[in-house]
């Protein structure tokens, strides 16, 4: 009984302390100082985050895949059940974000929350959550490029899409997206602002014309029809492997806690933003993947196309309206490309800011005529295009990119969620916090990224040859080899978590005004 009085009062406290919701005395108080504007309020904040989950962009790029590995049932009926468990992870990692609302937000908090080795917990935090969203950027470039092609080809038919194409417009997307970063900030984030409109406005669209278009759509029976194009013999197995699609879906949701330190009322307004979009992604999601599952013709046919979800489209309303929509879809994935490459950048200055990158010092400089992290924005660009090489060679790339995606920011997010665990009731919670359902929350998110995390290791299709191998552990490895070997030979004797910059009072003194 006495060890629930602590956290009781730390909860009273969290909640009537005005100093909670004072964005630079809170940040002051975390031993940074304010280097970043805020120019991000509660809607702005919760737009990044569903601007990143995008589900017009997820639904259609991975509805192929889906379509192969499970069918309907698995796309329908593992849209729910994965959207469940996401908003599990996403209300864990908003108690979190509430506590510690920095830009370094998952690395910084698993170096806060660690009772012990601090500097090794943060220093994997970051690094997953690197490479994970590395692989975000370079996965919604490359499905871009995938569907920007469709549209061409539907346009001019004597045009080829061969992979070597693939590649090299997804790099001409990520280098605009960078551009955009680097020169228009302001513009960016009005994007921001309006791509939630883009993706809403869209999304109806959509929909509308797949149920009023057709002349006959599927009975509602028939998103329980299930279907194994794996090549695996186990169904399960098959079925298990379409969660991904689901998973890809919802990533990117940390994107509103590495913006803390641009939003206003951060310890508010970042954990809303964070389940917010989870929530209204996951309905908005569900009506769109029903509307495209029962408005397929002929099952057998869409399945067997090179673009799935475009031949949905076509048999629907036509070649003219599909091209129109077609153009709502590639526009929903080009933003979702550019504010993951600004939540990306974000990430990488703040945890250069601690000294856990090669060239630390450059890459957490701050443009002053932006006042943002100009240099991050092109590592993260540069480190997209090479975890999109593979497709030169590969047809299975796409989705081993989005493993390494779904793969390292899960497990980033499910570090964080467990230390916390480890805390029990020693944990202080900001003003945004779930109470006593906190704890059994938590296990669960934990639970559920830990099994999602091997499932998508895995092989996801057979005959297993150099082609289909999925190289995401292979990518996962070779980073976590190389942090490892760096962390044993240089960095644990100067990396111990997140750097304090001094007293509130002193970094106070240091703010950019």
């Amino acid at each position: 009984m006495s060890s629930r009085i602590p956290a009781a009062r730390a909860r009273a406290r969290a909640a009537a302390d005005p100093i909670a919701l004072d964005d630079d005395a809170t940040l002051h108080a975390m031993g940074y100082p304010r280097k970043l504007t805020r120019r991000f309020q509660a809607f702005d904040n919760f737009a990044i985050s569903f601007t990143v989950i995008n589900v017009v962009a997820g639904i259609f790029s991975g509805f192929g895949f889906g379509l192969s590995a499970g069918g309907p049932a698995i796309l329908v009926f593992g849209w729910i059940g994965v959207s469940v468990m996401v908003l599990f992870v996403g209300a864990s990692m908003a108690e979190v974000a509430s506590a510690y609302p920095t830009s370094g937000a998952l690395y910084f908090s698993a170096g806060k929350l660690a009772r012990r080795h601090k500097g090794a917990w943060s220093w994997y935090t970051g690094w997953l959550n690197f490479v994970g969203q590395v692989g975000g950027t370079a996965a919604t470039g490359y499905a871009a490029a995938t569907f920007l092609q469709a549209l061409i080809t539907l346009q001019w038919p004597g045009y080829e899409p061969t992979g070597h194409r693939t590649v090299l417009l997804t790099a001409l997307i990520i280098v605009v997206q960078g551009l955009a970063n680097t020169y228009t900030v302001r513009l960016v984030a009005v994007l921001n602002r309006i791509s939630v409109w883009w993706l809403l406005c869209g999304l109806v669209v959509i929909v509308t014309a797949l149920v009023a278009g057709p002349d006959r759509h599927q009975p509602a029976s028939f998103v329980t029809h299930f279907a194994n194009g794996t090549g695996f013999t186990s169904g399960l197995y098959g079925g298990m492997l379409g969660l991904l699609v689901t998973s890809w879906t919802f990533t990117g949701f940390d994107g509103s806690f590495h913006m803390s330190e641009e939003t206003v009322r951060a310890t508010v307004n970042a954990p809303k933003g964070i389940t917010r979009s989870i929530a209204s992604s996951a309905l908005a999601g569900l009506v769109l993947m029903c509307a495209l599952v029962l408005s397929m013709r002929d099952y057998d046919r869409v399945a067997a196309a090179d673009a799935p979800a475009v031949r949905v489209l076509i048999d629907g309303v036509g070649l003219a309206a599909a091209k129109a929509l077609l153009l709502i879809v590639i526009g929903a994935m080009l933003f979702c490309g550019l504010a993951n490459l600004t939540s990306n950048a974000r990430q990488i200055f703040a945890f250069s800011r601690d000294g856990a990158m090669p060239g630390s010092r450059w890459w957490h400089s701050v443009s002053p005529r932006t006042r943002t992290p100009v240099n991050a924005v092109w590592l993260a660009v540069g480190c997209s295009l090479v975890l999109v090489l593979p497709g030169w060679w590969s047809h299975t790339a796409f989705t081993a990119v989005v493993s390494v995606n779904v793969v390292g920011l899960f497990l980033a997010y499910g570090i964080p969620i467990l230390l916390r665990l480890r805390l029990g009731d020693a944990f202080e919670p900001g003003p945004w916090h779930l109470g006593r359902w906190g704890r059994p929350v938590g296990t669960v998110a934990v639970t559920w990224i830990a099994l999602s995390s091997v499932l998508f290791m895995l092989p996801h299709a057979a005959p297993v040859t150099v082609t289909s191998f999925n190289y995401a552990p292979v990518v996962l490895a070779a980073v976590l080899g190389v942090a490892t070997l760096w962390w044993f030979t240089s960095a644990r004797r100067r990396f111990h978590g997140p750097v304090s910059y001094g007293r509130p009072d002193e970094v106070a003194a240091m703010d950019l005004v």
